[in-house]
């Protein structure tokens, strides 16, 4: 739990970061590592269940996707 907690830290940081460094307003950067991280997590759920969904038709074809 707190290397996950660590990793979800660095990648706020990261976030905040790129986008400050980009724009040079802090507060777009805040935002964006507040945003950033919530729609990825929604994203990767979704993505989850598109490779589930995968690795399950390859287990009833008998036939392995690339």
């Amino acid at each position: 739990m707190i290397k996950t907690l660590s990793f979800g830290a660095m990648h706020i940081s990261v976030a905040f970061l790129v986008v400050w460094a980009m724009t040079g307003d802090w507060m777009i950067g805040g935002i964006t590592a507040l945003v950033e991280p919530c729609v990825n997590t929604v994203a990767y759920h979704f993505h989850e269940k598109f490779w589930k969904r995968q690795g399950q038709g390859e287990a009833v074809s008998g036939t392995v996707m690339a």
